[in-house]
């Protein structure tokens, strides 16, 4: 046996593909392996910018003497989390299941037929930390598989049931959900809010963005001043934090304290698209400069640094460089002394710079002391000291790309760059989304329009999973509402069909794999957000707009079905439901935007800017030459325009509000409609 994994395209992959541990990728034939020669599986699953996934690399994975008894007792086998979602999420399952915190790098233990039977996270080479050391890890595992083969029984057959109950769901009453259960929700999320700092929890700090969606959509129908605080607290901490990176744009991943300073420095392109879509959502309202600010900056880090060859995205930027944590990153003062000179002084004040440092004896970049904006002159000042201080970082050493392109992030950013394109009227930004779409469909989607999950170096790996298609289908709704171009529309028809047909559960919901996928020893089934919004969650998004734009009954029947399955959850934990109670509001809630009018008539145009005084994450815009267009039964068919003129008309349901062909009209149907907008 040797070390397998020089022929695999995944960056996380192909960093190991030098240790000394005989890895195999996952497959039918390393699983065989296993049962041949007896042994247990050691499954490490981590990404390529994950900093502790470094650190037991480093300390373990290439120490020669650790690397003996992993090969001489176990079939090591090596996952890339981001390429193989399906498999990480069936055995982070498990490991909760066991009573211990989840997370990367996951270290799980398996038979041959791949049933885990123990596991954890992070392992030290040596006892620390509270951790047992690594090797005796591995002893003490084999030892047990070979000579007390009823405690792995017992544990993998205890794990395997509840697995399969945990996919099953609660059983029970199912409650049902209405607009009032969701606001009573939204102010229990409202209460877990830190009321210093901003966002939910304490430390570690992670964006939620599902969440604070709740909480703000909670208050576009309430107007509760205090629920609209607890999100514009969240977005500004994550703002103004070290989190994010004031030299370049981009959020990392979270924080590791309950301030927003300190990350791990891992960029992510799922986080930045979902919390570019938040703020935003939120802009709409608030009209904030800082937000504003922050949606260009990380734009034009995703542009600079993000595009592939192809058009695409890529997934992640590491957390390391050089074997550091943050070096890239971080500051001492007198190297800013040396680059500003007399305005370093200023610049240090402003984002939190000294002589000790603020994090670990160096500096993390960041205005925590100063959430607001400085006055216009002051602002002025600062953007060429950045722009500075960027050019000397661009010296530095930088960390990994991992370039590989993932169908169901990259569907993330396509929707919220169109978005924000539309919004700032920042036609390029429209125009990439369109390339992407483009490049996904092109490289990662075979003639029968069945998706890929992965792809790099040429190659699409690893069949389209649900998030892949949920995700990419609302990238296609958001392009044809932003665009008007009926082959997004046709495509979104396409995908829903082949979930339809692969992933649909007769017991209502969509299985995460198709039927004709790779068999694991589960097929999971939830509505529940993990790092990316959940599949199921999405999909009530997808299939009511669907519905709503074509008239087709069969999606909202498919809505309705989802809704019923998974509405017994709210019950048991609702928290990790924050994707699948949003869209149940644009499910029963849609605020329909029927134009008639041409497209790019500036009369049409002029309409279409009064929308972006209004936060509506519920709407569906449809720009229509001519109402008879509408599905049959739609409330809005047949009427007309008024005096020749491009009319709106907003429609609820089977109601349909009054005509209106000027901005002021429209705009009181909006606030009549809303409660709020512009004063």
């Amino acid at each position: 046996m040797k070390n397998e994994l020089s022929r695999e395209t995944s960056p996380y992959l192909l960093q190991h593909r030098d240790n000394p541990v005989h890895w195999q990728p996952w497959s039918a034939d390393t699983l065989a392996l296993a049962k041949k020669e007896g042994k247990p599986i050691l499954l490490s699953v981590g990404y390529a910018a994950c900093h502790w996934c470094h650190v037991m690399a480093h300390e373990s994975f290439e120490d020669p003497h650790v690397a003996e008894v992993m090969n001489d007792l176990f079939i090591n086998i090596k996952v890339d989390r981001e390429e193989r979602p399906d498999i990480d999420q069936i055995y982070q399952n498990a490991l909760a299941l066991l009573g211990e915190q989840g997370g990367w790098p996951l270290t799980m233990f398996l038979n041959s037929n791949g049933e885990p039977f123990w596991g954890g996270t992070y392992f030290p080479p040596d006892n620390a930390f509270g951790r047992p050391g690594f090797t005796n890890v591995l002893r003490t595992v084999s030892e047990i598989f070979r000579n007390e083969p009823e405690k792995v029984t017992k544990n993998r057959d205890a794990l395997k049931s509840a697995l399969k109950k945990l996919n099953e769901g609660p059983e029970g009453d199912k409650p049902k959900l209405t607009i009032e259960v969701l606001d009573r929700i939204a102010e229990r999320y409202a209460g877990e809010a830190d009321p210093v700092h901003g966002g939910i929890g304490s430390a570690p700090k992670f964006p939620q963005t599902f969440v604070l969606e709740n909480i703000w959509r909670s208050y576009l129908r309430s107007q509760n001043p205090a629920l609209a605080e607890v999100v514009i607290k969240a977005l500004t901490g994550m703002s103004q934090g070290g989190i994010y990176d004031h030299l370049g744009g981009g959020f990392a991943r979270y924080s590791t304290d309950a301030v927003w300073l300190a990350p791990h420095f891992e960029k992510m392109l799922y986080d930045n698209a979902l919390i570019l879509d938040l703020l935003l959502t939120v802009h709409h309202e608030t009209k904030s400069e800082l937000f504003e600010a922050r949606i260009r900056e990380t734009i034009g880090w995703l542009m600079r640094e993000m595009v592939t060859e192809e058009g695409s995205f890529a997934a992640t930027i590491d957390a390391d460089s050089e074997g550091v944590e943050g070096k890239f990153y971080v500051w001492q003062k007198p190297e800013i002394e040396a680059l500003l000179g007399e305005h370093a002084a200023q610049f240090c004040e402003v984002y939190g710079v000294s002589d000790e440092g603020n994090w670990e004896e160096t500096n993390i970049l960041n205005r925590l002391a100063y959430p607001d904006p400085l006055d216009a002159e002051s602002e002025a000042a600062l953007a060429p000291w950045r722009q500075t201080l960027f050019e000397a970082r661009k010296k530095r050493i930088h960390p990994g790309l991992d370039d590989k392109v993932l169908t169901d992030w990259n569907g993330l950013m396509i929707a919220t760059l169109a978005r924000s394109g539309q919004y700032f009227e920042e036609a390029r930004w429209i125009d990439a989304a369109e390339t992407a779409f483009v490049a996904l469909t092109t490289h990662s989607m075979d003639p029968d329009g069945r998706l890929y999950h992965s792809y790099r170096l040429g190659r699409a790996q690893h069949a389209g999973l649900l998030d892949d298609y949920a995700n990419m289908a609302r990238a296609a709704l958001t392009l044809y509402e932003v665009t008007g171009k009926a082959f997004y529309l046709e495509r979104v028809t396409r995908w829903v069909d082949i979930l339809d047909a692969h992933f649909w559960d007769k017991k209502g919901g969509y299985f995460y794999t198709a039927d004709d996928a790779e068999a694991l020893i589960l097929r999971s089934k939830n509505a529940h957000d993990n790092a990316v919004p959940s599949g199921n969650g999405t999909m009530l998004e997808v299939l009511a707009k669907l519905h709503l734009l074509t008239g087709a009954r069969e999606p909202f029947e498919k809505a309705t079905a989802i809704l019923r399955h998974f509405s017994a959850e709210i019950g048991r934990n609702f928290f990790p439901l924050g994707t699948f109670l949003n869209n149940f509001e644009t499910l029963v809630n849609a605020l329909q935007v029927i134009v008639i009018g041409e497209r790019s008539d500036p009369q049409t145009l002029d309409l279409m800017t009064v929308l972006k005084d209004f936060s509506l994450p519920s709407k569906v815009v449809n720009i229509l030459s001519d109402t008879e267009d509408l599905p049959f039964d739609h409330p809005a068919k047949g009427k007309t325009k008024l005096e020749d003129k491009a009319t709106v008309y907003l429609c609820t349901g089977p109601t349909c509000s009054l005509p209106a062909n000027t901005t002021a009209e429209l705009a009181g149907l909006l606030k009549e409609r809303t409660s709020h907008g512009p004063a």
